[in-house]
């Protein structure tokens, strides 16, 4: 029996990734309904779902490989006029390939939930494509090794290959869907043994049969037989009926349709069909299945359902907080001549201090103090703060172009290098505001799982400036639980992007 080694995987396909094929397939099923009168049947895989991962692995290194030598011999030709060093090229597609799949299966790539989705392959391929190639160019210099590659056939291979890359992945995506969607794959004959209840309401044997499982025969338990504290004899002559037709036929798995919370039942089950060289494995009921459609994450020898992850990864933190430090540190040298004749003007347009300090809540919930361009005759900090509105009469003359340019913001360069604050991420609210929301939207504290920002997802798509119901804050927090549950650093750049776009065109009055 396989029940303990094999309970979170389903013959190379995690039974996590089984369960959430479910919603999956039912919506390739309907899609692909609409299309099957009109169109004829497409040439599907036809291998054991178990092989489609390393299939993919040994595909993806055949191609980095062949690129390599390809655009090496390419460039060669087509400007020096020989075939250039072939041994040379394929090391250097070994080297690329080995450390290019290692990056892709560590974050989970060759997994088929991820193998389906091209959109999250691109971003995938290319964020390990453009790593690979940073380290490995680094280390060249740092050794001064650099000078024996050829610059241009180096060039070839960096963009031929990410190319390659993508068209296979783009057509691995599509086909594997279709697959998925008409069970093309290898038939692979099993046994289910579960509950009526179970077996009438649960999607799973259409599943098994999608990916290439056939039941070649199915005994139902009744709830008289699961109850029972010992082996009621028609479970038991239901086994031996199991038992007979494993020795009679080619069985390749048993699977296990009962509720997690029948434990003697599972156990006798267990115990009487010990006698079959059979992997047996125990699917998720409908009361775990939902959990399980989570991330599994191993903790020792235990594994563990992730139902929430920590908003951003060790290793996002610190891929953000590069970009931060690398942008606003060139941000700041770009404009402090800028920002220093804006704080000029601020002291001329009125009396008061140039930069405005006030309290708000960052990360974790903690205080700091954001800084902005002064553009108000009043310098707010307390229990009470009063928002800006449009013809605001506290705002200055030159305060009303700040606001409108969105120049004010520009001191919170500060605050992101201090690490109080990101470029991207909720828009901090006053201290008094963040009191009053809380009591008043349920899921307004998740804001303070990231930093907040000088910009964000919320400001990008119109929830910027004054918010005069809590229907308008609600909006702006529904696009800032989005962002953090969805962060990535294409994200981050998209939206610093649309706010150079916009910044001219939004108000905050």
């Amino acid at each position: 029996m396989s029940l303990g080694n094999d309970r979170t995987r389903c013959s190379g396909c995690g039974m996590a990734d089984e369960t959430w094929l479910i919603g999956r397939l039912s919506s390739l099923e309907r899609h692909n309904r609409v299309d099957s009168d009109r169109a004829s049947p497409r040439r599907r895989i036809v291998l054991p779902v178990k092989l489609v991962e390393p299939a993919v692995f040994a595909a993806d290194v055949i191609l980095m490989v062949g690129a390599s030598v390809l655009g090496g011999v390419t460039y060669s030709w087509s400007f020096v006029g020989n075939v250039g060093d072939l041994q040379l090229f394929f090391g250097i597609g070994v080297l690329v390939s080995a450390y290019c799949s290692a990056f892709l299966a560590a974050r989970g790539c060759y997994r088929i939930k991820a193998l389906i989705h091209f959109k999250r392959q691109f971003k995938e391929i290319t964020a390990a494509w453009l790593s690979v190639f940073f380290i490995l160019m680094s280390v060249a210099f740092t050794l001064k090794i650099a000078e024996t590659f050829s610059r241009g056939s180096t060039l070839t291979f960096f963009v031929g290959g990410w190319i390659t890359l993508l068209l296979w992945r783009a057509y691995v995506a599509s086909n594997l869907a279709d697959s998925l969607a008409h069970g093309g794959f290898a038939e692979r004959n099993v046994i289910v043994i579960g509950e009526r209840a179970q077996l009438s309401s649960s999607a799973v044997l259409r599943d098994l049969r999608h990916c290439g499982y056939k039941p070649i025969n199915t005994f139902a338990v009744t709830e008289a037989e699961v109850g029972t504290s010992g082996m009621a004899p028609s479970l038991r002559s239901s086994l031996n009926a199991v038992i007979e037709t494993a020795r009679h036929e080619t069985v390749d798995d048993i699977f296990l349709l009962i509720g997690w919370d029948r434990s003697r039942c599972i156990q006798n089950i267990l115990n009487f069909l010990s006698v079959l060289p059979i992997p047996v494995h125990l699917v998720p009921d409908q009361n775990v299945a939902r959990f399980l459609g989570y991330p599994l994450v191993h903790v020792g020898a235990t594994w563990i359902a992730e139902l929430r992850r920590a908003p951003l990864t060790q290793g996002e933190r610190l891929m953000k907080r590069l970009l931060d430090m690398i942008l606003a540190g060139a941000a700041l040298v770009l404009l402090s001549p800028m920002m220093l004749m804006l704080a000029c003007f601020i002291k001329l347009d009125s009396p008061g201090p140039a930069l405005f300090r006030q309290t708000r809540n960052g990360f974790n919930g903690k205080s700091f103090s954001i800084l902005k361009f002064r553009s108000m005759r009043v310098l707010e900090n307390g229990p009470v703060i009063q928002q800006a509105t449009r013809d605001d009469p506290r705002v200055t003359q030159f305060g009303r172009v700040l606001r409108r340019t969105n120049l004010d913001e520009l001191p919170q360069l500060f605050n992101v290098l201090r690490g109080e604050m990101s470029l991207v991420g909720p828009r901090p609210h006053a201290a008094a505001h963040n009191n009053e929301y809380e009591q008043r939207i349920a899921t307004y504290a998740f804001r303070y799982h990231v930093k907040p920002g000088i910009t964000g997802w919320a400001q990008v798509n119109g929830y910027r400036g004054e918010t005069r119901t809590v229907a308008l804050m609600q909006k702006r927090v529904e696009y800032d639980l989005w962002y953090i549950n969805n962060w990535s650093i294409w994200l981050d750049a998209k939206v610093l992007l649309r706010t150079l776009a916009l910044g001219l065109q939004r108000s905050a009055y």
